[in-house]
């Protein structure tokens, strides 16, 4: 049997495995185990007395891949930004955030949503991760919607929705993982997230104000407060900025010249910087705990993912399959805009069965090199590729469409994962509640996905003023 048909089956079997319930991790791993037994017994023409060979040299190359790929130093970017989310929160950051947006931007229809939306895409600006995101305003900001009147389902799904805002916006574990697998420079991934992370806020923005126009007993504008109290929520919410701030100057240092450290310095000197400010608010030593247990459990989650998936991305390896995708890929005959679309569907469909991260990990090493070559490979440049842009800025840009997709996956049925995390925070939802209120972001998310790939500068603005 050929490589690619070996990888076609066992693949497969992957697939099979993750819809039947199986973690994405050790659904990979397992298979990317046996993967490389089949294909390196196939080479001894399935010898009974090569079966332990097969079995020794797959060992050998499964443990190799995850040392060699964990320790790398961008990695270390993921712990760091998932510490100033949680720290941020135990320094009660997050609700003078949420305090500052309700009086600054309540008095709009729809206003307790609209603040929470701003309010949730100001924290992503410092915490990494959407889990951790959508958990924290769970806890803040459902209860006030529901002292304003708004429907618990509702509440529910505009946390969910705004969670995935920290998939985007910078700091982002996410786009941290993509630039790691296509070997693409994390401080242009970074940057390249902020517009369309800020553009998808404003998208779910006026779903909602259109909503609150349209619909009777919608959650009513929040009114009543003075200039000044306006004015007085800002100083408790400007640490969040300040942080901001320290982490873009020292990453990109925009007065010129190099760059002053490298994005996990930056990530590192933010957390650093968070801690200070928690301390100064009263933090003690059982929230520095809970916030140092949190961050370990969920980089502990991402980086076990990681580690199964690698060990089936060396078989694929193997196997031929992403050489073989690529060129079937480019081979079709249709426009590449269209292939394009019909792969950001196939990412809808799969993001039902598997998380975000174990989904992009498991598919961009096929994938990547096809989008590429579609493009008209890694060194084309803009006059003569089919989307037009160099193979860098469409390697920045198909990054920022599948992260994209990544959140739309964290609040679809049936694994949506932000959504069990607001159901499993609150006793009073369940997670049919969460789904049924997240459903109308499916629409917006849907009119960001469409722009993003309509407007390519939506994304590739940035990130060419860093080049």
């Amino acid at each position: 049997m050929e490589p690619i048909q070996i990888g076609l089956i066992v693949s497969g079997f992957m697939l099979l495995m993750v819809i039947l319930g199986m973690r994405v991790a050790f659904a990979a791993a397992l298979s990317g185990m046996i993967g490389l037994v089949w294909i390196f017994w196939s080479k001894k023409a399935y010898a009974s007395d090569e079966f332990f060979w097969a079995l020794t040299v797959a060992v050998k190359t499964a443990g190799q891949v995850p040392h060699s790929k964990v320790s790398s130093l961008a990695l270390s970017l993921i712990p760091t930004f998932i510490l100033i989310g949680y720290l941020a929160y135990h320094a009660g950051l997050t609700k003078a955030l949420f305090e500052a947006a309700k009086r600054w931007i309540g008095w709009v229809p729809g206003g307790m949503a609209v603040a929470t939306v701003f309010a949730t895409a100001g924290f992503a600006a410092v915490s990494g991760a959407s889990v951790a995101t959508a958990a924290v305003f769970a806890r803040i900001a459902i209860p006030e919607m529901l002292k304003a009147g708004y429907d618990k389902r509702f509440a529910a799904g505009v946390v969910a929705a705004a969670g995935t805002l920290a998939s985007l916006i910078p700091p982002s574990a996410i786009l941290v993982i993509y630039a790691i697998i296509v070997e693409q420079d994390v401080g242009k991934l970074l940057l390249a997230g902020f517009i369309p992370g800020v553009f998808s806020a404003f998208v779910y923005t006026a779903l909602i104000i259109g909503m609150a126009l349209t619909m009777k007993n919608f959650g009513p504008p929040i009114l009543g407060f003075t200039w000044k109290e306006r004015f007085a929520s800002l100083p408790p919410a400007l640490p969040i900025f300040f942080v901001v701030f320290i982490i873009i100057v020292f990453v990109y240092n925009p007065f010129g010249g190099d760059a002053w450290g490298t994005p996990t310095e930056g990530g590192a000197l933010g957390a650093f910087v968070v801690f200070l400010m928690a301390l100064f608010k009263g933090m003690r030593w059982p929230q520095f705990k809970l916030a140092l247990l949190e961050t370990a459990k969920l980089t502990v989650m991402i980086f076990t993912i990681i580690w199964g998936v690698l060990i089936y991305v060396r078989f694929l390896g193997f196997a031929d399959l992403p050489a073989a995708f690529s060129d079937w890929i480019s081979a079709l005959d249709q426009p590449p805009m269209l292939t394009l679309i019909f792969i950001l569907l196939a990412y809808a469909v799969l993001g039902m069965f598997m998380d975000a991260i174990g989904m992009l990990l498991l598919t961009l090493p096929v994938v990547y090199p096809a989008v590429m070559a579609l493009n008209g490979g890694e060194y084309v440049t803009a006059a003569d590729s089919a989307f037009g842009m160099n193979g860098t800025m469409c390697a920045i840009w198909f990054g920022i469409l599948v992260v994209k997709m990544a959140e739309f996956c964290l609040i679809t049925p049936p694994i949506g994962l932000n959504c069990f995390v607001v159901a499993g925070v609150r006793d009073d939802l369940t997670v049919q509640d969460v789904f049924r209120g997240v459903t109308p972001f499916f629409i917006a998310d849907a009119i960001t996905i469409a722009l993003l790939v309509a407007f390519p500068s939506i994304v590739l603005w940035l990130p060419s003023l860093a080049a």
